[in-house]
């Protein structure tokens, strides 16, 4: 088939990778210019050097919806559109102008965390399992007809980082799976079950600040899923930043008021964690490393030379 490649990032350039090496013809790829906002610049492969390297031409777009894209792509005569990490709506006379409309390669279990950051969302959440779609794009971000779907399992240690690279590797049977069911007449996909779905938002400064009020057991995901190269989950020690590397949920149960650094158990120094910390019920989060302010990297039990006073979300 004659494919147009919308996409973004590693997810793109994996996907134009796919594409590059599978039977079908890449005609044109669209992707968007290079971007300062955190998340963006990390995983960042870039899909226009990609595909200018196999001598496909390039539209370089913010958003798809000017006159000038709209031509190149009649011109181009897709057969398909396969889209991955495209980061704005894609208007129906786009998605809908292939003869076999567009697949839409989303990095989630869709119909749950459709939009932003699913993987990291996700490892917050505690699910047990993540994965990739390709789905027929609709007029509804992420809800279209599920064609093709696989899972990884998420262990007890994994990061986001470890989720990423776990996924990203599922991009390639996925799509081209996905494009053979298309390419041989299949028409009879899954629809989504829109009771189940949940749309998250992009990540930003404000979802990585500990908020010790969380029981230690998503305290200790968050840290995870900040893990490198993402920016690490942060609190505030003494009126300056405090950036918490690793930690892990405490073998003791400790009492008091949530924040309150409280006790060095082996190579962590617990930190009192839960809204309700007050019954001695709960776990606290055991921070095994951390980041000062001006970048010094250390173990907790080194930076917290006595115990006692505060953590806290802001100065």
């Amino acid at each position: 088939m004659r494919v147009v490649m919308f996409g973004y990032q590693t997810w793109g350039h994996r996907t134009l990778r796919a594409l590059l090496d599978s039977e079908h013809d890449v005609v044109l790829v669209v992707t968007h210019p290079k971007s300062e906002h955190a998340y963006e610049k990390i995983w960042s492969d870039s899909v226009a050097d990609l595909a200018t390297e196999h001598g496909v031409p390039v539209l370089i777009r913010n958003r798809p919806d000017d006159e000038e894209l709209f031509s190149r792509l009649k011109e181009a005569d897709p057969d398909i559109i396969v889209a991955n990490n495209w980061r704005t709506w894609i208007p129906p006379r786009i998605f809908g102008l292939p003869r076999h409309g567009t697949l839409n390669v989303h990095d989630s279990l869709l119909p749950k965390y459709a939009g932003f950051s699913p993987i990291i969302w996700a490892l917050i959440n505690g699910e047990r399992e993540v994965g990739v779609t390709a789905h027929m794009m609709d007029d509804t971000l992420d809800a279209g007809d599920i064609v093709k779907q696989a899972a990884v399992p998420v262990e007890p240690t994994d990061t986001a980082t470890d989720l990423f690279h776990k996924t990203v590797d599922l991009i390639a049977p996925v799509t081209t799976g996905a494009l053979d069911l298309i390419a041989s007449g299949h028409t009879d996909f899954t629809p989504q079950d829109r009771s189940q779905a949940t749309f998250f938002h992009k990540r930003a400064a404000e979802d990585i600040r500990i908020d010790w009020n969380w029981p230690a057991e998503d305290l200790e995901r968050l840290v995870r899923a900040q893990s490198a190269p993402y920016p690490s989950a942060f609190t505030h020690h003494k009126g300056k930043r405090l950036e918490i590397v690793s930690a892990r949920v405490s073998e003791g149960r400790y009492g008091g008021t949530p924040g309150r650094i409280f006790y060095r158990e082996d190579d962590g120094v617990v930190i009192v964690a839960g809204a309700d910390a007050r019954t001695g019920r709960n776990h606290g989060l055991a921070i095994t490393r951390i980041r000062t302010e001006d970048g010094e990297e250390l173990p907790a039990t080194d930076y917290f030379t006595s115990m006692g006073g505060y953590l806290t979300g802001h100065p």
